[in-house]
């Protein structure tokens, strides 16, 4: 298998360290954050330009990737400058309408892709805990299309979509794969209430409730109650963009830890220089090839089998989210008091990591979904006949 990074993904990958690098520095980053929208419509436009998005999707849909190695390299260096545009949103929403989307919703991909339109991803429910297939949003049908009622949970950037792709079940169990249908709504749509707040790692979310809201059946996005592949594959993208970012974001938490163990002086001599933060830094830099072979695995999964995709993706999202806690905590211990200071960049990314355990799955979530993935029906099978003894 080969790793290597095509000429036009590292060039990608050097224009957009350079752009994050030069354009977006902390100060510019925490200017954005407190916005009122919570990220920069103009910078959104520019990365845009950039590519950055366009790379996200296939060239059949107007983009120019769309591979997991694509998705890894544009969030990692999103990762690295705590990026708040929207990325996760048009990725995931934008691949559910690549797969299953009719002609008026894929119109919309361009949009997308130049930076021109925000699209928001509304799926997590309130009690739902991470589970795919758990959702009590119902769509029931009406003479002109569906009635969309119930409570989507921390929709990013919720409140500036312009349009935003909801899951509903059309019928079957409350927890059932089978029933689950997707929704293409756009913001101006009767019947949808926003209640939006700050997140704790910079920019927006919001809940989102849904009251008699009233969609055409053209807003169907693939066939009724039968949503959930479509659903699955599409967060599977955001389970690797998520990925790729917090390696991104613990790479620069490492660098910045190093440089300062390599300038702060006590007893005359860089704490550097002390045995003991040696081992504690080595044991980081090894933990940090760990999470990027997940990442790389996963990215080269994603277009393959679905159990070994699944697989690879909840073992890359397991390892960022335990490895990302012991990076944080490391790093803020290393540096002492400082560590935890708003004006220090490093305690911004603590905080970022922590949230990306938490979103699409934390890591006790993806560790139980990797082990559950892994199970034949042969071993369910003994299982059952063991348990009944």
């Amino acid at each position: 298998m080969n790793f290597e990074l095509t000429d036009e993904q590292r060039m990608l990958a050097d224009t957009l360290s350079r752009f994050v690098a030069e354009q977006y520095p902390f100060a510019t980053r925490e200017r954005i954050a407190s916005s009122p929208e919570g990220f920069d419509r103009a910078m959104w436009r520019r990365f845009g330009e950039l590519g950055a998005i366009g790379a996200l999707f296939a060239p059949e849909h107007g983009g120019f990737g769309g591979s997991g190695d694509d998705i890894a390299v544009v969030c990692e260096h999103l990762g690295r400058g705590l990026v708040l545009e929207p990325f996760l949103g048009a990725l995931v929403a934008g691949h559910a309408i690549e797969l299953a989307g009719n002609d008026a919703q894929r119109a919309w991909l361009q949009r997308l892709i130049e930076g021109d339109a925000v699209a928001a991803f509304a799926h997590g429910e309130p009690d739902s805990r991470y589970e795919l297939a758990r959702i009590t949003t119902a769509a029931t049908r009406t003479n002109e299309g569906f009635r969309l009622d119930g409570t989507k949970a921390v929709v990013q950037l919720g409140e500036a979509a312009d349009c935003v792709l909801v899951s509903a079940r059309t019928s079957g169990a409350v927890d059932s794969e089978h029933g689950i249908s997707l929704f293409w709504v756009p913001r101006e749509t009767p019947g949808l209430v926003w209640r939006g707040y700050p997140l704790i790692d910079g920019g927006r979310g919001a809940e989102l409730f849904l009251r008699d809201a009233l969609v055409p059946a053209d807003a169907l996005v693939g066939p009724q109650d039968e949503g959930f592949s479509t659903l699955e594959a599409a967060v599977g993208r955001g389970v690797l963009a998520l990925s790729a970012q917090g390696l991104g974001a613990m790479e620069t938490a490492f660098a910045a830890t190093l440089e300062y163990l390599r300038t702060r002086r006590q007893f005359g001599v860089p704490i550097g220089s002390f045995q003991a933060l040696q081992h504690r830094m080595a044991d980081l830099a090894i933990d940090l090839e760990q999470s990027r072979s997940a990442v790389i695995n996963a990215a080269a999964a994603l277009d393959g089998p679905r159990v070994a995709r699944e697989r690879a993706l909840s073992a890359a999202k397991y390892t960022i989210g335990q490895i990302g806690s012991r990076v944080s905590r490391e790093a803020v211990q290393l540096h002492g008091g400082i560590g935890m200071t708003w004006e220090l960049p490093l305690a911004h990314y603590a905080k970022r990591l922590v949230m990306i355990d938490h979103e699409l799955g934390d890591e006790d979530h993806h560790l139980a979904r990797y082990i559950a993935l892994g199970r034949s029906p042969c071993d369910g099978a003994q299982a059952d006949a063991t348990s009944k003894r």
